[in-house]
């Protein structure tokens, strides 16, 4: 504007020379366009801050996206472990219970880290939003001035305007400078019809300086960049301190579990190895298993029949001395053992007197041996058929 105008200024000057009224105006709007670049130069320097808060925006959502996703796997690794952990619970797997217990170890490390940097990061956050207006003023008092700091932090219609006397000085110096040029257009082509070219290209250049005002004054008001700035504050202060907040609960939460499972694990354990050595214990009396079924048949099969071989002996020894009157078996002995053989087991001597099988009553003494021994056969026949009904 400045470079225009004076070389519009100075070409009119010439062509004016002969008319002082003319080069009077001239004069004029040469003092009224110092004085409009005068009031742009005292606005602040703009290119000594170099914060771009476009950028810092970006960077802020590349960053939030990354920390999303990992909290997303951090999750899904947590239900991927307390799943594969209860699955080894379930299975009594001791591999799987040993690769979940490493796992949890590295997660629950994890997890107190991201705790760690959660609690940092919101007592950053909530240190700021405590007072975010001394902070920002403190950052920008050696760029910009503080009373042009505290007109867009608070915007209030109490304050005064810091850009108000240059808007107005700006707008009043325009004004009067297009009131010129329509006099001199009006006035001075007729008698220079040389000036009207420079005169026209003066009143487009004051239009678009115009335009350019309005612009500015647009740009410097408050309220736009205010509610811009309460609009981060809300979302830093409240949203983002919330989320810190609930990320923290996560962390501590998974931390409290993970712990709970490694202090768990061991425990199962014990009990898993407690369990496998009493099964092996009673393995041997497992009604279920085939060999204990078969050692268990065998050493009762020798048990009888040392009984049988010992209870004979004693037999053969009380014969001796009390003979029998006859013996009296109603089958033979090789049909009863050739039965027992066939469907298994000891052979059975249902049908045999006392005395033949050579199985004395239970809790057998010397007074019941002479009343047994003194029994006829009757008796002892009628009493195995009682006994057997």
């Amino acid at each position: 504007m400045q470079s225009g105008l004076n070389e519009h200024l100075s070409r009119l000057g010439e062509i004016f020379a002969a008319r002082g009224d003319f080069v009077q105006t001239l004069q004029f709007m040469q003092q009224m366009s110092d004085n409009i670049i005068k009031q742009l130069l005292g606005l602040p320097d703009w290119e000594k801050a170099k914060v771009d808060l476009a950028a810092i925006a970006d960077q802020t959502a590349y960053v939030e996206y990354y920390r999303w996703l990992t909290y997303l796997l951090i999750l899904i690794l947590d239900l991927v472990i307390c799943l594969a952990a209860c699955l080894g619970l379930a299975k009594q797997s001791r591999w799987l219970l040993t690769t979940m217990m490493v796992c949890g170890v590295l997660t629950l490390i994890l997890s107190w880290a991201s705790l760690g940097a959660d609690v940092a990061t919101a007592v950053g956050t909530s240190d700021f939003c405590v007072a975010p207006d001394k902070f920002l003023m403190n950052q920008t008092k050696d760029v910009v001035s503080s009373d042009i700091v505290h007109y867009y932090l608070y915007c209030s219609q109490t304050l005064p305007n810091p850009f108000q006397q240059s808007l107005t000085v700006f707008q009043r110096s325009l004004t009067t400078m297009q009131i010129q040029i329509q006099g001199l257009l009006q006035f001075a082509v007729p008698l220079f019809p040389t000036a009207e070219r420079d005169l026209l290209s003066i009143q487009h250049l004051l239009n678009n300086s115009e335009a350019s005002l309005h612009q500015l004054t647009a740009l410097l008001d408050c309220r736009g960049l205010n509610k811009d700035y309460l609009d981060a504050l809300i979302g830093v202060c409240y949203d983002g301190v919330e989320g810190l907040l609930y990320l923290c609960l996560f962390s501590l939460l998974a931390a409290c579990a993970f712990s709970v499972m490694l202090c768990a694990i061991p425990r199962a354990w014990r009990q898993i190895a407690n369990r496998d050595r009493d099964y092996d214990d009673i393995d041997d009396g497992d009604p279920f298993n085939p060999q204990s079924r078969r050692m268990t048949s065998h050493h009762s099969h020798q048990a009888n029949m040392h009984s049988f071989c010992s209870y004979s002996s004693s037999m053969g020894s009380q014969t001796s001395l009390h003979p029998p009157t006859q013996a009296v078996t109603n089958a033979p002995l090789s049909e009863y053992m050739n039965q027992s053989a066939l469907f298994g087991g000891n052979p059975r001597y249902e049908n045999v007197p006392l005395i033949g099988r050579g199985s004395p009553p239970p809790s057998y003494s010397p007074t019941m041996r002479a009343t047994y021994l003194s029994m006829t056969e009757d008796q002892i026949r009628h009493f195995g058929e009682d006994f057997r009904a």
